[in-house]
């Protein structure tokens, strides 16, 4: 009686084996399996285990015996040992050792020796096959949750769209489940978000003059990014003679050249038919600089606008700009601030891999990027370095320091809160510019507050109260003839800019009112450059404002070779303020 089972039970095993060794016998491709779901910060926990997973879905319609499969942090690999036929549109937990049984209530769960931590804040996670192919990477960071409470732990990040499994931040999310994630399921933040976007060509590093490394801003189609004719170069370069995409986010290419770079010169690198993972082709204009980097020496990048003193709960932020013909390498660049005894404290690194800083360029350095962006207006979010902390800016005054990677001192300010401006009741939010690249850093009168129109900041771009270094019509000139200093941005300040025929001679500057009275004693005995200039701000020497009106400039020069001058200008202070 029993041969009819025994004849039915072997079919049976027979069509089971099949199986197994038809997903043993499948090599998967890259995006076949994805790593969809990720709980990098458990505590504190919601409802689900205390320990941290990883979840991987098959998207493809093959299985896989995922035995043998790794995955790793760059620092720590795990293998996994166990024999698994992971099916097409399902799942499986991997967890460390001591966690597979708290999971196995969830799902299918499979615990590992030296399972990667997975950081709080930012880490980058690898599933490669046991041929050692890379399936699957991704990139976290804090932001990827989009929800500031459960980025402090406790929920896991879910992958949306899983068809559009190599996008970035734009494709995950903080679980929307009340119990904190669900790992073994369907992700609950499973919608459609597909990529209909090209790619763009964001930047490029040179590492060397025959070498330029270019930067997309979404993982590339690997044959396309490496074939070298889809790259041309301007200035007599035309063509690279190779292109090599870098693995795992296929996001970098780079190119090795058929000749040098020179330097000083500022070369066009432009990107064509190029596509990124999901088949969508990079516009035909689209192009980023490129060039050799110089090492940056004194006053070649300056401090250009700081805001020390921030609202509260808010971050301060340096601007620099690059106002030399060179290019300059961001790694090579350092920021401080000073100690009571002059040393240097707080050093800090400007950016942690090559980044350019074309002439003319601005960058912003904070702590918080989002919180930048949603308290000023910030025309270009690329040009914004997030670093993890700034040197210390005290709100009543303070030291910043620019140096290079020989420790050299590049340009340095010691602010004071006294150089705003004096009708400025509130100066928490308000930052100081400067205002001309060329005038001397430490010069008072070269910083100002921003204006109150561009809600007292402007990170990435020109200042507020930015002069134009023009050239004098004469010795002395006050300019503009009509100012209002209501701190709009438009003509707060009266310039007296000077131009002499040497250098050593001493100026006293006087404010008069149209009745011939004495209502500011601007400079006294101050020495003088041959070239230069000083700022009024329409106040009185109480610091108290002063009626509109005409006034006159009287400004007084001698040297010591008893040679003098004087200058009589007419300015106009105008509007309310």
């Amino acid at each position: 009686m029993m041969l009819p089972v025994f004849r039915r039970f072997i079919p049976a095993c027979f069509l089971l084996l099949l199986l197994h060794l038809g997903a043993m016998a499948q090599f998967a491709s890259r995006f076949d399996v994805v790593i969809d779901e990720l709980l990098p910060d458990p505590t504190p926990p919601v409802q689900l285990p205390n320990a941290e997973f990883i979840e991987l879905k098959n998207v493809s319609t093959t299985a896989f015996n995922i035995r043998n499969w790794k995955l790793s942090d760059g620092s720590t690999t795990a293998t996994i040992t166990t024999n698994f036929i992971l099916q097409p549109d399902s799942f499986v937990i991997i967890c460390a050792n001591n966690s597979a049984a708290l999971y196995a209530a969830f799902g299918n769960a499979i615990g590992v020796s030296n399972f990667p931590s997975l950081n709080n804040d930012a880490d980058i996670i690898s599933l490669y096959s046991s041929e050692g192919k890379l399936i699957h990477a991704v990139a976290y960071n804090n932001s990827w949750y989009q929800n500031a409470v459960k980025s402090e732990g406790g929920w896991s990040l879910e992958m949306i769209d899983t068809k559009n499994s190599c996008t970035g931040m734009n494709n995950w999310k903080a679980s929307p489940n009340d119990s904190g994630g669900s790992p073994g399921k369907k992700n609950d933040a499973d919608a459609t978000n597909a990529d209909d976007q090209p790619p763009a060509l964001t930047r490029t590093a040179t590492t060397d003059s025959i070498t330029i490394s270019a930067f997309f801003d979404e993982p590339l189609d690997s044959a396309s990014a490496a074939t070298p004719g889809n790259y041309t170069i301007n200035n007599g370069m035309v063509q690279p003679a190779s292109a090599n995409i870098v693995m795992p986010f296929c996001t970098e290419v780079v190119l090795k050249l058929p000749a040098a770079l020179q330097h000083k010169t500022v070369y066009q690198l432009k990107a064509s038919q190029v596509t990124d993972c999901s088949g969508n082709t990079i516009n035909q204009l689209n192009t980023a600089r490129a060039g050799v980097p110089a090492m940056a020496d004194s006053l070649a990048v300056v401090i250009n606008e700081v805001l020390f003193n921030p609202r509260p709960d808010g971050f301060d932020y340096i601007e620099i700009y690059n106002r030399s013909n060179n290019i300059i390498d961001l790694k090579q660049l350092y920021v401080a601030s000073r100690n009571a005894t002059g040393q240097f404290t707080g050093i800090t690194a400007v950016s942690s891999v090559p980044w350019l800083l074309f002439p003319g360029d601005y960058r912003v350095l904070t702590e918080n990027r989002l919180w930048l962006q949603q308290q000023y207006l910030v025309k270009d979010p690329a040009l914004i370095t997030e670093l993890t902390a700034l040197p210390s800016l005290p709100d009543d005054k303070g030291t910043i320091v620019l140096l290079n990677m020989q420790g050299a001192v590049i340009d340095e300010l010691r602010y004071d809160h006294s150089w705003h401006f004096a009708l400025v009741s509130e100066k928490e939010g308000v930052a100081l510019e400067r205002h001309s690249y060329n005038e001397p850093t430490q010069l008072k009168s070269n910083w100002s507050s921003a204006a109150s129109t561009v809600n007292y900041g402007t990170p990435g771009y020109p200042n507020s109260q930015l002069m134009a270094d023009t050239r004098l019509q004469g010795q002395v000139a006050v300019t503009p003839a009509v100012f209002s200093p209501d701190n709009d941005g438009f003509n707060d300040f009266a310039t007296i800019g000077y131009q002499l025929d040497a250098p050593g001679y001493v100026a006293t500057i006087r404010i008069f009112d149209a009745n011939g009275r004495i209502v500011r004693h601007l400079v006294n005995n101050a020495s003088l450059a041959a070239t230069g200039r000083f700022r009024w701000d329409g106040l009185d020497d109480g610091l108290k404002k002063l009626p509109v009106g005409i006034y006159i400039v009287l400004t007084e020069v001698f040297n010591l070779q008893g040679k003098t001058k004087k200058f009589k200008q007419v300015v106009t202070l105008a509007g309310r303020y």
